[in-house]
This record gives structure tokens, sequence and C-alpha cells, in this order.
């Protein structure tokens, strides 16, 4: 087993891994065990009781984090005409249509999220193979395939992230910078855990929220307890 540095050895002692914290107190903490010389991002992991296998328990979603993510996001928006306008006057970094899809074939890739446009979704379909992967293919589910161009590009350059549950019903999130400090963090947290608590499915039986951890890029992981949930919300 690789041997931990002394930097996260020394941040890993004031965490006591048997406990299961409050929100506010684990906010605190991981602020408090973010020192490396970067923005660390602070990440939500949760366990949900769901079996992800079963159609009616896949839980997959997108939010609007209120503070952001911290991270200056560059969107390319699929679309022609008036919606190709649309997307650049909304703050789109990149708007276009075959000229960005030969680009992106030749290996192009400087742009972290995609927004087409309906009508776009025959030709995007082309770079499945490419975006699919990286989890960059527009997506109605995700609000992401959509005539509202100004709407989606807003939105993503505020702070909307997505999000889903994997093959063991874990979901992980980033929910900010470690610089954001306890308040805001509590503030994307909220909005997220609301939002995952609105996904739960009829047909999951037993405890839906089994575990929740916040970390840093390069911290411990410090446990939360569920309990807690009702009262961040709120």
């Amino acid at each position: 087993m690789a041997r931990r540095g002394k930097s996260y050895r020394e941040r890993a002692e004031k965490v006591d891994r048997s406990s299961r914290y409050s929100f506010d107190e684990a906010v605190a903490l991981t602020v408090e065990c973010a020192r490396t010389k970067f923005d660390e991002t602070v990440d939500i992991s949760l366990k949900l009781g769901v079996d992800p296998r079963h159609a009616d328990q896949m839980i997959r979603g997108t939010v609007v984090l209120p503070n952001g993510t911290g991270k200056t996001v560059r969107v390319l928006v699929f679309a022609k005409g008036e919606k190709e306008k649309e997307a650049i006057d909304a703050g789109a970094d990149y708007a276009g249509s075959d000229e960005y899809i030969e680009k992106i074939q030749k290996g192009w890739l400087e742009f972290d999220k995609t927004i087409a446009t309906p009508d776009m979704m025959g030709t995007v379909s082309k770079l499945g193979r490419v975006l699919g992967p990286r989890g960059m293919m527009p997506n109605a589910k995700l609000g992401t395939v959509t005539f509202d161009v100004e709407r989606a590009v807003n939105e993503t350059k505020a702070g909307k992230i997505d999000f889903k549950v994997e093959k063991a019903g874990i979901v992980h999130a980033p929910v900010g910078k470690a610089s954001f400090g306890k308040e805001k963090l509590l503030g994307n947290i909220a909005a997220f855990m609301d939002t995952i608590m609105r996904l739960k499915p009829p047909g999951s039986k037993g405890t839906y929220l089994k575990s929740i951890a916040l970390s840093t890029s390069m911290g411990p992981g410090i446990k939360v307890d569920p309990a807690f949930v009702k009262d961040l919300i709120a």
C-alpha cells in the first residue's frame, strides 16, 4: 500500500474517522484540511440504497449550484442561424454546426460542456464515440438538447452540474472550491442534497441515503450523518 505524504497525514489526524459530523462541522473541517498550493475542489460522495440495474431506480439529474463551481466552463453550442447567434449573445464560447463537428473529428477538444438544438442531433450523433466516453455528449435528460439555448448556456455558465449513480449505488459530485468558505459551500451542498432527495424512486426499499462523505481534491474523507440532511435543506 502506498504511503501517504506528511501533509496528508497531518490533515487526516484532525478527522475522527469513527465519527459522523454535522454538515456545518464537516464543511468547516473540510475547508481547514485544504492546505495545498492550489484551490482544491470540494467533492461530495453519497451511498444510496438503490439498484441502478432497475430503470426505475436510476438516479440521474442536474442541479444549478447557487454559488457556482468555482471553475470557468467553456461551452460549445451546436446550432444554426438565429440559435447560433442566441448562443453567442448568451455567453457561449463557441457556437456553430458542421465546422465544429469537423474540428472535433480531427481531435479538437478545447471545451468543457456541449449544448445542441434538437435539429442538430442527427449530425452531432456522429461524435458519440468521442464525446460520449468523456461525458460531454448533449443529452435531452440533462437539459442540454434544447431550443432554449439562452437558458441552457446561462445555467451551464452559472454552475450547473450533472450527476449519475454508479453501479454500486455511489454518486459523486463537485460542490465548489475550498476558497468559497463554509457558508457558500453549505448553500451548494443544500441545493445538491435537495435535488437528490427529490429524486428518491418509489421502488427504493429500506434506507435511501446510507452514507455521505465530503473531501477536497487532496484531503481526507469526512463522514457526515445523513440525519442532518433535513435540517440542511430547511
